[in-house]
């Protein structure tokens, strides 16, 4: 998120809007904050390759915390702000922080936090101060707005969601450059994405996330304008989209679902005709739902597929997608193998775990096992457990995770295909398929749903849902029974926590899985 070339030359440009409150920063005053932080990390004594930890929700000081450990050559991991104490105390110790910047709307978990987390040699906290944390802005004051003097390119130190486990510290290393030449990965990205530079970005999700980080870093080092929702709403980001003529965006399928259930009115109410490009990921998007959005926006819109471990990366625009629809595009990234449980080839069409061969290569930080069980055994090819398959024409397409796999009666059922049908229902808003226990079959698929606003739950919609599921699907792929829950677990990513859903189910059972 390095600036420094912008702020010389248009210092007074917005570089950061914040959606809700209407603060901003310009590319002079991020700039100048951003070395007044470097300089700080300098003087506590952190050096290139040192570890620095974010937990805010999205604020307007997030970008420069961030800028800032990419110019002082450190690595920087930002941390889900919605976990618990315990949850962020593990990520904080895994990643060896010496220093940890929250802010003041996250007291309660950060002074908790901060008892759990002892190596952690420096609090600092945004808008105020709780002990241990010293306020932000007294503590960078007084350092020269000036770039330090041995600035190096530092590096996104993410985590693994955890939906499947324990989150993973996935670490790549440094490149010895300076911040003012972005990674590889980067210039890639902005190529596909066809960023330009005077583009008008919003960002309607976390910034911790790294689909977020890497396109607020890719647009703010175009010199470029970015909105940034507070959190998303599916209206509000309809009105943002008019209000600044925004020209691209990356959401997450749930945000298409959600702005596909607003009333008809509402979503004509909005000039949505500056939008140029709209990118998705993070989890295969229903066919109907996308077909519907394009229908409505147009065919701008990009679709990718790549994990934060960046081992490889597919892609398809609108046209494409709409001649081989449920696609995420070809591989132009990594070379992909598609192999079964004894590493073998699948055949064409034939879904399994998909591997790559690296052309990033990436660790589990401090973690070999996991580093080892991630790689084949002679390490040539890496996998995050997607299954899925590609068709004759070397287009991917994503069937599950391999961790959700159903086995029921011996056979495998990936229940990503029923999720995708119930949420096209108008009855539902959110759905989650999975295996529970069942003394005959060893499982049995069970979904739980969230109703649209003023729907009724209860017998008579499960009824209803599981028939429209035999509509459309094979009898063993269906529910057989639906549970109703007022919201599920969806993490601001868009990202379902399925694991916490199906635990409550195999408590008591010896999960399987």
């Amino acid at each position: 998120m390095y600036v420094g070339h912008i702020a010389h030359t248009r210092p007074n440009q917005p570089a950061v809007i914040m959606a809700t409150s209407g603060e901003q920063i310009t590319f002079g005053e991020l700039d100048a904050r951003a070395n007044q932080l470097a300089h700080l990390y300098r003087s506590l004594g952190l050096q290139t390759g040192d570890h620095v930890a974010i937990f805010m929700e999205n604020h307007l000081r997030y970008v420069e915390c961030e800028s800032a450990a990419e110019r002082a050559g450190l690595y920087y991991t930002c941390i889900n702000s919605y976990l618990t104490p315990d949850e962020v105390a593990y990520i904080v110790n895994d990643c060896q922080a010496k220093l940890l910047i929250t802010s003041v709307a996250k007291t309660e978990v950060a002074v908790e936090v901060a008892k759990l987390c002892p190596n952690v040699m420096t609090h600092l906290m945004v808008d105020g101060s709780a002990d241990p944390f010293t306020d932000y802005d007294s503590a960078i004051e007084g350092f020269p707005t000036t770039p330090i003097a041995d600035e190096s390119l530092g590096a996104a130190m993410l985590y693994s969601s955890g939906t499947t486990g324990r989150p993973k510290g996935i670490v790549r290393q440094l490149t010895n450059t300076t911040p003012a030449e972005p990674a590889g990965l980067f210039k890639f990205l902005d190529n596909l994405w066809r960023y330009r530079d005077d583009m008008i970005y919003l960002s309607p999700a976390p910034l911790y996330h790294s689909a977020p980080q890497a396109a607020v870093s890719l647009t703010l080092r175009r010199g470029a304008t970015v909105v940034v929702m507070e959190r998303f709403d599916p209206e509000h980001y309809l009105q943002l989209v008019d209000k600044f003529k925004v020209t691209h965006s990356q959401l997450v399928p749930t945000m298409f679902s959600r702005m596909l259930k607003l009333p008809g009115d509402v979503r004509s109410k909005y000039d949505l005709s500056s939008l140029e490009v709209v990118v998705h990921a993070a989890a295969p998007c229903p066919i109907p739902v996308k077909e519907a959005m394009i229908d409505w926006w147009g065919p701008k819109i990009l679709e990718y597929y790549g994990a934060t471990e960046g081992m490889g990366f597919a892609f398809c625009d609108s046209q494409d997608w709409l001649t081989h629809k449920g696609t995420v595009g070809k591989i132009l990234m990594g070379e992909l193998h598609v192999l079964d449980e004894n590493l073998e080839e699948c055949p064409t069409g034939v879904p399994g775990t998909l591997w790559f061969k690296n052309p990033i290569h990436f660790q589990y930080f401090n973690d070999e096992a996991k580093t080892a069980d991630s790689r084949t055994p002679d390490g040539a090819m890496s996998t995050v457990g997607d299954v899925g398959y590609v068709d004759d024409e070397g287009y991917l397409f994503l069937t599950d995770r391999k961790t959700f796999m159903i086995i029921s009666g011996g056979v495998n059922i990936y229940p990503q295909e029923c999720e995708n049908l119930l949420i096209t229902h108008p009855k539902v808003m959110d759905a989650a398929v999975f295996g529970v226990p069942n003394a005959d079959l060893g499982e049995e698929v069970k979904a739980v749903v969230q109703v649209a606003p003023g729907v009724d739950a209860g017998p008579v919609l499960e009824r209803e849902l599981i028939a429209f599921c035999k509509e459309h699907l094979a009898s063993m792929k269906c529910p057989r029974t639906i549970d109703f829950e007022a919201e599920l677990p969806r993490l601001p990513t868009g990202k379902l926590y399925k694991r916490q859903l199906r635990d409550r189910y195999w408590e008591g059972h010896g999960a399987r899985i």
